[in-house]
């Protein structure tokens, strides 16, 4: 039995979140924020989420955490077999979290949290998503899926992160830079977002930011 730890705000715990459901993988989730809590790095070495429990021990950040269900649970693929095109998805991911997601996570303060975000952040990271998002429609084919005619864990991953990109963006910017970058999109959130599992991540985060934004 795997254990998730993080919390349902989190786009990077729902991605795992949602291959856990996607490859059948029985497990239970614990609610456990961010922290430098000496008990939580003894299992996570930064304090970040999410991290798993699995038989043999602790693992975490999200995309390890991909590859090694991929691997210990190989029923359910959400990898191509062949070597080419599982390298494209690997490159999909890696340009999409690097080159898009961390760059638009500098405005989540103030488009999620309401903290401020001086102007010329805006401007620099409106910059660099105008070149990812260009960037990332070059590689995404929208088959219907992100890389063609199978659901992998290229959709896994783009799901929820374009979500938040677009509506940061969408809420600083005025302007979703996402469906801008990307055409076609649209259909395709609709068709992720038509999965039974997605709808049950997107239930499980709505009832999260209630909590959330009700404590504050």
């Amino acid at each position: 039995m795997i254990t998730l730890y993080g919390v349902a705000i989190s786009n990077y715990y729902n991605k795992i979140k949602f291959a856990l459901m996607e490859k059948d993988i029985a497990f239970i989730e614990e609610f456990t924020p961010p922290s430098q809590n000496e008990d939580l790095l003894q299992r996570s070495p930064l304090g970040k989420i999410p991290f798993i429990k699995t038989s043999d021990g602790y693992l975490s950040e999200s995309q390890a955490i991909l590859e090694y269900l991929e691997d210990a649970f190989p029923e359910h693929p959400l990898y191509p077999v062949d070597v080419y095109e599982r390298g494209k998805c690997r490159e999909f991911i890696q340009h999409l979290e690097l080159n898009v997601e961390l760059i638009a996570r500098r405005l989540y303060g103030e488009a999620l949290f309401g903290s401020s975000v001086p102007q010329e952040t805006k401007d620099e990271v409106r910059t660099k998503l105008d070149t990812g998002l260009k960037g990332l429609a070059k590689l995404l084919k929208l088959s219907p899926y992100a890389l063609g005619d199978s659901f992998s864990s290229a959709d896994i991953v783009a799901w929820p992160h374009l979500q938040l990109v677009g509506f940061a963006t969408q809420k600083i910017y005025g302007e979703n830079l996402v469906t801008t970058h990307i055409p076609g999109i649209e259909a395709y959130m609709q068709l992720i977002e038509s999965r039974p599992h997605a709808q049950i991540v997107s239930a499980d985060r709505a009832k999260a930011l209630e909590t959330f934004f009700s404590s504050k």
